[in-house]
């Protein structure tokens, strides 16, 4: 029993009592708030019912032609896709090869998906882990090893080439960011000067002019051992494109933190390197999240776009490619 007057501790409520004190407190506060959250509620259910009829029960997924498909349903017609699920999985890679890109994909998947694992929030495992999957990526995909026939980088496209840029646009941009925001930042005036004129040189122009510029211009700029082939330079297009739009999003998170916050870590004896990798970059990190998570779903449908498989294939591949395009528009 408890005594009179004592003081009875609070037992913590679990996630599902908080989660429904929430939904309570911001859509059912009143009888107007819970009217118009019903009204909603039934009319999300009434448009989720109707998308799954035209997108699933009434669509069509087998069909020769558009005409074919207004006359067997109402809903979407998916025939395009039962048709060209290979294009638009592996491109043009060889058939008989076509477990490499699958299998590749699954490895930079893995990867990402260990990457959120707290046991490799460390920058050494972290590097080991994508240096080991991009490596592990194009050796699948290019092959020449163990036995694997050689495919040149003309043949790679579809999920595999999005992944694959995607991976290595995050891995060279981030850190590219970063010190282009700190240059920017905390640097002296010619620092500061050179930083800032990339970016605004870099976020004044479309990304279809970067891929240009470093697809035909590296090669005349820099010897050929460093220029790489073509899909080389296009991700390093994009890197740059990210990196300059991610290094102002961590820029106004570093101009957004206290000043007494660098005051302290330096009253502690860190050096600069220790104050931006301890205190002052995972605040601004976590200040930034939501406009950096805005930058990466942005760039990925602009590479999406962009990436052109026509970049990267040769002249003899796409005169192929148009004499069996001319074929098939004579069958259809």
């Amino acid at each position: 029993m408890t005594a009179p007057g004592a003081i009875v501790k609070a037992e913590p409520a679990g996630p599902i009592a908080e989660l429904a004190a929430r939904m309570r407190e911001r859509y059912f506060r009143n009888q107007l708030d819970t009217a118009v959250s019903v009204a909603l509620l039934v009319l999300l259910c009434f448009a989720l019912i109707k998308l799954v009829r035209w997108g699933i029960s009434d669509s069509v997924w087998d069909a020769r032609n558009g005409a074919e498909c207004v006359q067997r349903g109402s809903g979407a017609c998916w025939a395009v896709i039962h048709a060209r699920f290979r294009v638009i999985l592996f491109g043009v890679y060889p058939y008989a090869e076509q477990w490499r890109p699958v299998v590749a994909s699954v490895v930079l998947i893995a990867a990402c998906l260990l990457s959120s694992l707290p046991s490799f929030w460390k920058v050494r495992r972290l590097a080991v882990l994508w240096v080991l999957s991009l490596v592990g990526f194009i050796g699948l995909m290019q092959g020449g090893v163990l036995g694997l026939p050689l495919v040149a980088e003309q043949y790679w496209g579809g999920l595999a080439l999005t992944v694959f840029v995607f991976a290595a646009m995050m891995i060279l941009g981030m850190p590219l960011a970063v010190l282009l925001a700190l240059a920017r930042h905390y640097g002296p005036r010619r620092m500061r000067l050179a930083a800032g004129t990339c970016i605004d040189l870099v976020r004044a122009v479309p990304l279809i002019t970067i891929l240009f510029t470093a697809w035909l211009f590296f090669s005349l700029l820099f010897p050929e051992w460093l220029t790489g082939g073509k899909l080389f330079r296009a991700v390093l297009g994009f890197s740059l494109f990210f990196a300059c739009y991610e290094a102002e999003v961590l820029r106004g998170g570093l101009q957004a933190i206290g000043r007494g916050q660098e005051e302290a870590a330096a009253a502690l004896g860190l050096r600069f390197w220790q104050r931006q990798r301890a205190v002052i970059l995972q605040q601004a990190w976590r200040l930034c999240l939501p406009q950096t998570m805005n930058l990466v779903v942005g760039a990925l449908q602009g590479h999406l776009v962009h990436l052109n498989p026509r970049l990267l294939r040769s002249r003899r591949h796409r005169q192929c490619g148009n004499r069996q395009r001319r074929v098939g528009g004579r069958l259809r």
